[in-house]
């Protein structure tokens, strides 16, 4: 399936596949592929971050959440219809996120390009803590490294990428990916 460029088809694509394996995750406690993390800790990474990005960017508060560690499912699934929301309001058109490290950039071009991106990349996280099917739509993959790449020493002194994985060759764009992103592309629980 391709992915739309429109921001809020894209999020209600990619939030929907993660969605699928937030519903499908059996063990919370899961070990997960980021270091010291559990499957809980993917979503509990994704519906925290977010709230203070717009709120400090962009002036808007979300809601509070159910909890994370009472229920990861209820957690994520509040979490993702506030994001869409606020993506599918008309006047979100006309909305800025300011942000001293990043500038001023459309609301909707914000979300996009630095939450629905991470849900993208953390669905393999999870799918991969979990045991479900952890594939990624290629054509995303192929886009999010082509735009991380030319940033990576930025990215890597941010502390928020670890150390690249060196993959092989011939490896395909989302191993290509996962490897950027510092994961192994073959990690295992």
């Amino acid at each position: 399936m391709a992915l739309s460029d429109r921001p809020a088809d894209r999020h209600r694509q990619v939030a929907g596949v993660f969605t699928d394996r937030v519903r499908g995750t059996g063990r919370w406690d899961a070990p997960a592929p980021v270091a010291g993390w559990a499957a809980r800790d993917v979503v509990r990474h994704l519906t925290d971050w977010l709230p203070a990005f717009l709120a400090a960017g962009a002036g808007i508060d979300l809601p509070a959440r159910p909890s994370v560690d009472d229920d990861p499912v209820a957690a994520w699934q509040a979490h993702r219809d506030w994001v869409q929301a606020i993506l599918d309001d008309p006047e979100t058109a006309h909305r800025t996120l300011s942000n001293p490290h990043l500038g001023t950039l459309p609301l909707d071009a914000a979300i996009d390009q630095f939450y629905t991106a991470d849900v993208f990349m953390h669905t393999w996280d999870l799918a991969r803590a979990t045991g479900q099917d952890d594939r990624l739509d290629a054509d995303f993959c192929a886009q999010l490294l082509g735009g991380l790449e030319p940033m990576e020493e930025l990215l890597r002194s941010s502390g928020q990428y670890g150390p690249r994985v060196v993959v092989s060759a011939d490896a395909d764009v989302q191993d290509r990916l996962i490897g950027f992103i510092g994961r192994d592309p073959h990690w295992a629980a």
